[in-house]
């Protein structure tokens, strides 16, 4: 709802530019579709300037969002394909122009995925031990060990665990006025993110050691990380995926999830698994599978009980059960195994998926 608000309230402002902004003989122009209109991934988007037929003018240029899409003469339809155009909000503009002058008409669209995701369920193949204590934030997998970012404040750390024990063989606190996020492995480092407080940490892989920090000026807030061996994946609590240079960390553009009914906001913990993303939805039972390219939600897959909760220790509060939900999606490419977990779980799973 927070993010249709949002798209509501740029629609109306884009309206009330698009109004007062007329020809020099006082006639209104407005462009279609009307702001807000949705469209699924794959259907044409028609866009057209109306103007009073005693308008004036040499030529219409369209833009989409930053991009030129073309001109025309008259006041005919532009269509625009949209198979190949990433999804969420877009923005039309239409500059007339007339005498060397340009006046502007705008409006926007919002273009959703093209169909509902898949529905998939989950086999549990194995259990391994986790770390009660750890508060999970980011969770990586390599070379036969579990590598993990830990939240709450005065408690954040990056640790190194055994995944056949659950013992943790290293672990790294952060500043304890930070509160840690996600985290992802490039090379022989460790990058992590802090929730709230716009720093990065960069990590020696071997020893865990503190080897710099960095200005995090990329989303809302910090989230989780994740790699395609190119460049980071990162979340910010929005639908949007931003890219990040693997190098600097400056964002280098970004994604806006959706699926065929809107956008898909608190995204979490990321996982780069053959070609796609795999993310929680931050305190949803489920695992969302989605196209870097476009934002898709391609599936999604139920997994409500995998740490049922008649087998929560009896000294739980309804604190723990609201903070200490799913999260951790970790991927062994070695040996094809699909490993999650939850804050403070006792277990780590690896699971299998089954279509339903």
């Amino acid at each position: 709802m927070k993010h249709r608000s949002i798209l509501l309230l740029a629609a109306l402002a884009l309206m009330v530019y698009s109004c007062q902004n007329k020809p020099e003989n006082g006639n209104d122009m407005t462009l279609s579709p009307e702001s807000g209109t949705t469209y699924k991934s794959g259907e044409p988007v028609n866009v057209k300037i109306r103007l009073d037929p005693s308008t004036k003018f040499d030529s219409v240029v369209y833009m989409l969002d930053s991009t030129r899409l073309g001109a025309k003469k008259d006041t005919s339809a532009l269509t625009i394909k949209t198979d190949t155009l990433p999804l969420g909000a877009k923005t039309l503009t239409a500059k007339v122009y007339n005498g060397g002058k340009d006046h502007d008409a705008s409006s926007n669209f919002v273009l959703l995925a093209a169909k509902a995701p898949e529905e998939f369920t989950y086999k549990v193949e194995k259990k391994y031990p986790h770390d009660t204590s750890a508060y999970t934030e980011g969770f990586l997998y390599k070379d036969g060990y579990i590598y993990e970012s830990t939240g709450n404040t005065g408690k954040s750390a990056i640790q190194k665990s055994d995944l056949e024990t659950g013992k943790v063989l290293q672990k790294q606190l952060i500043d304890p006025k930070y509160f840690g996020e996600g985290s992802v492995i490039v090379g022989n480092k460790i990058i992590m993110l802090t929730w709230k407080d716009k720093i990065g940490y960069v990590f020696d892989k071997s020893t865990l050691k503190v080897l710099s920090t960095f200005n995090d000026n990329v989303g809302v807030e910090g989230w989780g990380m994740t790699t395609d061996g190119n460049k980071i994946y990162r979340d910010d609590s929005t639908n949007r995926i931003w890219f990040m240079d693997k190098d600097t960390y400056h964002a280098t553009g970004y994604i806006d999830v959706c699926d065929d009914k809107g956008p898909i906001d608190s995204l979490n913990e990321l996982e780069y698994i053959n070609g796609k993303i795999f993310s929680n939805r931050y305190t949803h039972d489920v695992i969302l599978v989605i196209d870097p390219k476009t934002g898709a939600v391609l599936q999604k897959v139920d997994m409500s009980n995998l740490w049922p909760k008649s087998q929560h220790p009896a000294s739980y509060t309804d604190s723990d059960e609201n903070n200490n939900v799913l999260n951790g999606i970790a991927w062994d490419e070695k040996g094809k195994r699909l490993l999650v977990t939850g804050k403070k779980w006792p277990y780590i799973y690896q699971i299998s998926l089954i279509k339903k």
